[in-house]
């Protein structure tokens, strides 16, 4: 027989097989309490955000399109009322986890990890016909939140974004896997499996950024094939082995061409060093290279009258220069305002915030907005990419009065960082500001009082099904 072989030899395990046995073995008690209670704070936002996302404009128009080419199932739609099948669940509720940026992101390997692995998660329960327990889900949870940044620091994190990959839809695909597959109970070798099936369905193209509703719906693809990757696995399906070495075609070689991936960071530290505590919850409904310019529009609001403002000036580094400055043409789309630094910075000036009320198409078109934005003007700030790693995100503002003073104020890690994350009490706070806007006070409560007490369900069903029914609109 004539081949590559697969064999397993007796060398030391590489990456793949070791990040596999790992989330074979993990289990609630070895995940520290501060991790714990970490996952249980992003599965609350990710909800958050669903809930919110659900009714959005686009989100509507995704549903129907995808329900009508999946058709029915019994699979709940979160926030809609409507079921369809377990793959097509997947994509819907990431994308509406994604659908209005104010989802969590991680901020040097640059994904939005509940976007991928709850709703693959939220799937895969539905098809195991048993209970599953809150820890079980948590436990996976975290098993999903290891794995994405890791697979992105292999490949040097935000450099993806700089070379116009949509980063979190390319590793988003591992740790849905992973999620949906330690949920399953699969064994290593399985799950070695449900790697290569998610590695080889990669993909995702930054230039969604710019005007596409497509772009909410990249995580998605991810989440469903993570989810399909497991799910294939478990059937005894066989996927490429050692998908992160291989030479010739694996991902790592492939997504890393010439940019000499790291494939050791995968696995360094692991069960050690806890990616789940550096995932950032934010604060504002941007992309999260453009909460320092909010930040610092924030700082300067109230000592500056818009009316006297002659010119803005930005100084930033290159991932937030690359993802974040392009001259915008009105009107902007949502997604295009929420993604440029320029309509971000001019909002947070005038209202003070950055939230769904600052993306409606009335405020996207609007001459007080435009006028800040036309004087508004982005630097590529070479100095800040020699920075340490947490400090790359960091925002030079200058405002320039008709009188010719200038007011300034720098960020240099904004808040909720991973060295000032939002508490959990700030995490709750946000939950209540958002779904307020599309619940009624009890569901929210009964949301919010389920989620906190998961560690302790034995079932994650009610969760469900409080999640099931339609919610309101925010934005029309």
């Amino acid at each position: 027989m004539t081949g590559t072989t697969t064999s397993k030899t007796n060398s030391a395990p590489g990456p793949t097989e070791h990040l596999a046995s790992w989330v074979e073995t993990l289990t609630w008690d070895a995940i520290p309490a501060h991790v714990q209670d970490r996952a249980t704070d992003l599965l609350l936002d990710g909800i958050a955000c669903a809930l919110v996302g659900a009714q959005l404009p686009w989100s509507r128009i995704a549903t129907d399109s995808v329900l009508a080419l999946e058709g029915a199932g019994d699979c709940p739609v979160i926030g809609t009322g409507r079921t369809t099948s377990a793959p097509a669940a997947a994509i819907l509720n990431s994308t509406f986890i994604q659908g209005f940026e104010l989802d969590d992101f991680h901020p040097l390997a640059p994904l939005h990890s509940a976007s991928l692995v709850v709703p693959a998660l939220f799937s895969t329960a539905s098809l195991l016909g048993r209970p599953v327990s809150g820890r079980d889900l948590l436990t996976a949870a975290v098993a999903g939140f290891e794995t994405g940044p890791r697979v992105g620091h292999a490949l040097h994190g935000t450099e993806m974004l700089s070379r116009g990959w949509h980063s979190g839809a390319v590793f988003g695909t591992l740790p849905a896997a992973m999620a949906a597959g330690k949920l399953r109970a699969l064994p290593a070798d399985r799950l070695e499996d449900a790697l290569g099936f998610a590695a080889t369905q990669s993909a995702g193209l930054m230039s969604a950024q710019y005007e596409a509703m497509g772009k909410r719906m990249q995580h998605g693809f991810a989440a469903r094939n993570g989810f399909y990757a497991a799910g294939l696995a478990a059937g005894g399906y066989t996927g490429i082995k050692r998908v992160f070495e291989r030479e010739y075609g694996g991902f790592l070689a492939v997504y890393g061409e010439g940019h000499d991936p790291r494939p050791d960071r995968i696995t360094k530290g692991l069960g050690q060093d806890w990616e789940t505590t550096f995932i950032m919850v934010k604060s504002h409904a941007v992309m999260g290279g453009l909460h320092g310019a909010v930040q610092a529009a924030q700082a300067l609001r109230e000592r500056v009258d818009p009316a006297r403002i002659e010119r803005i000036d930005l100084r930033v580094g290159n991932v937030v220069h690359h993802h974040g400055w392009w001259r915008p043409e009105r009107p902007l789309t949502a997604i295009g305002g929420q993604m440029n630094i320029g309509y971000a910075t001019a909002v947070a000036l005038l209202d003070g915030t950055a939230l769904p009320e600052q993306f409606t198409e009335d405020r996207l078109d609007a001459d007080d907005v435009w006028a800040l934005v036309d004087r508004t003007h982005v630097t590529l700030d070479p100095k800040i990419d020699a920075l340490p790693l947490m400090e790359r995100f960091s925002t030079y503002l200058d405002i320039t009065l008709r009188d010719g003073s200038v007011l300034c104020e720098a960020v240099i890690s904004p808040h909720g960082n991973p060295f000032d994350p939002l508490t959990r009490d700030e995490v709750v706070d946000k939950y209540r500001a958002l779904t307020a806007r599309v619940l009624d006070l009890d569901r929210q409560d009964a949301i919010e009082k389920t989620v906190l007490a998961l560690a302790d369900a034995e079932d994650i069903r009610p969760l469900i099904d409080l999640l099931a029914p339609a919610v309101g609109r925010v934005l029309d």
